[in-house]
């Protein structure tokens, strides 16, 4: 029979069986302060304190407790030597405040793109804007994180897909421009009877993602979401990177069909031939939509789209990837970029850049 353990249940169980394992056993710190007892035993105080550098108070201290815990050498062991009032960060209460709020509206925002959100309210303040590193303490030391714990539902039931022959993603394939390869992706969600799905999209030269909410999990919905991709998209589409799904067949794969656009497909249950996708989606649910279940099952979850929509323009607008750098002259770390600025230090030649109507 399997033993199973239980104790990790138990509040504070480990941290006194960690209490009792350093009661038992003997340190070389303590071992050699009972050697010293024993050397002033034989030699006298004088002698060990010249021998051994210490003072009269500090052999009577140490006598004493070897005494109160009855002659156990674990009373020996040193004590931590921490100060009981440590300094604390002092920073100004609207920077604590704007850090606060940047975590409340998106959350979960690593430390670094929250340092390169915090510059202009810095800047317009007039106050010191602190580093990456402060903004991560400054995070730890609130008792709350500065985080907001969204309701969580169970992860939904996937179904399993047919084989089929079909056309896949070229191996070592790497996307070399804006549209050369396009990723999309479903996710569904569940709460009691009702079911919602999210369909994305991501570019993986430029990473610019979209997403929208629909009840539809049919061909028909992702064929209509593909037509809004290419309103949006501001470059030629080559090729469309997709699951083996049902919603990426018959409807969806006609409108490919008809603008010549490649289709690949990801092998079965091998999620990471489609890993741009699957991060964007697992950005998207931890950032915003864990954060508005309650506009997403409404009968009418319009709303829900609009707040997606202004999520998304921030996303591509403003948001740091730490996957879209920028190299800076004299400084070692690297300027990070959003999609869309990311998007603008891509082009080839500078003739007709400053022309608006071109």
């Amino acid at each position: 029979m399997q033993v199973k353990p239980i104790v990790h249940r138990v509040k504070g169980f480990y941290r006194l069986a960690d209490y009792a394992l350093r009661w038992g056993m003997i340190t070389p710190d303590a071992q050699r302060r009972l050697e010293i007892l024993g050397f002033w035993k034989r030699h006298g105080v004088a002698a060990t304190c010249e021998a051994f550098k210490l003072s009269r108070r500090t052999l009577f201290l140490w006598r004493a407790k070897l005494k109160a815990e009855g002659g156990n050498v674990a009373a020996l062991v040193p004590g931590s030597t921490a100060p009981k009032r440590r300094r604390r960060r002092q920073w100004p209460a609207p920077l604590i405040g704007e850090i606060r709020r940047l975590r409340a509206v998106h959350p979960n925002l690593a430390k670094e793109k929250l340092h390169l959100l915090l510059l202009p309210f810095a800047a317009a303040q007039q106050l010191p804007c602190p580093s990456a590193r402060t903004i991560g303490r400054l995070i730890a030391d609130a008792p709350d994180r500065m985080r907001t714990r969204p309701y969580c539902y169970g992860a939904p039931g996937k179904a399993k897909p047919i084989r089929r022959p079909r056309l896949r993603k070229p191996k070592h394939f790497h996307a070399e421009r804006p549209g050369h390869c396009v990723a999309l992706d479903s996710i569904e969600l569940r709460a009691e009877n009702e079911r919602r799905y999210i369909i994305t999209c991501t570019d993986l030269h430029s990473h610019f993602a979209w997403a929208w909410a629909t009840r539809s999990h049919a061909s028909a919905a992702a064929a209509q979401f593909f037509r809004l991709i290419q309103a949006v998209f501001p470059f030629a589409i080559e090729a469309v990177l997709t699951d083996n799904g049902s919603e990426f067949q018959r409807h969806f794969a006609s409108a490919l069909a008809d603008h010549l656009f490649t289709h690949w497909h990801t092998y079965p249950k091998t999620p990471k031939m489609n890993a741009h996708c699957e991060r964007f989606n697992r950005t998207v649910q931890d950032e915003f939509i864990d954060y508005h279940y309650d506009l997403l099952f409404l009968d009418d979850f319009t709303d829900f789209n609009l707040e997606l929509l202004r999520w998304l323009s921030w996303y591509n607008l403003e948001r740091p990837h730490f996957s879209l750098t920028q190299p800076v002259p004299g400084r070692k770390t690297p300027r990070l970029l959003s999609p869309v600025q990311f998007l603008h230090q891509q082009h080839q030649c500078n003739m007709y850049w400053p022309d608006t109507d071109v």
